[in-house]
């Protein structure tokens, strides 16, 4: 099974360096399309509902303390398949030119960030999961 290290690896290697709040959104946006176009998950990896949007928190513990991040030394890029390669590829063509704080403030006005964050106040922690349940019901409907 791939890994969102082996995700946040390709993209790397197609987008270059980048902070390390717009690889999660990347790699969550990798991820709910791949639920709806793949009708499969890219990783088995959790996904939090942290306060500054979605978070894997395994990719956060490789890259904590870093703004920017240029590669990752645990995944290998070539672990994915061509469906998910092209997913990705999707991906970044429609986000990949965002900002970090706008992909941030676009999964703030999302259901799946806002129902695992219900009774939550702004800017408090929380590590409530975001389902594969819930982005796929969403994502799907788009």
């Amino acid at each position: 099974m791939t890994t969102v290290f082996d995700v946040a690896a390709y993209i790397l290697a197609k987008q270059g360096e980048m902070t390390a709040m717009k690889l999660q959104k990347l790699a969550y946006y990798s991820q709910a399309w791949s639920l709806v176009w793949d009708d499969a998950p890219m990783y088995q990896d959790r996904i939090e509902a942290w306060a500054n949007g979605p978070v894997t928190p395994a990719l956060y513990q490789l890259h904590r303390g870093h703004f920017g991040i240029a590669s990752i030394s645990e995944g290998d890029a070539g672990n994915l398949t061509v469906d998910q390669s092209e997913t990705i590829d999707a991906v970044l063509g429609h986000y990949g030119d965002k900002s970090s704080q706008w992909l941030s403030d676009l999964t703030h006005r999302e259901k799946p960030w806002q129902q695992a964050r219900r009774g939550l106040a702004d800017g408090q922690r929380g590590n409530s999961e975001i389902t594969l349940s819930m982005m796929a019901e969403y994502y799907g409907s788009l």
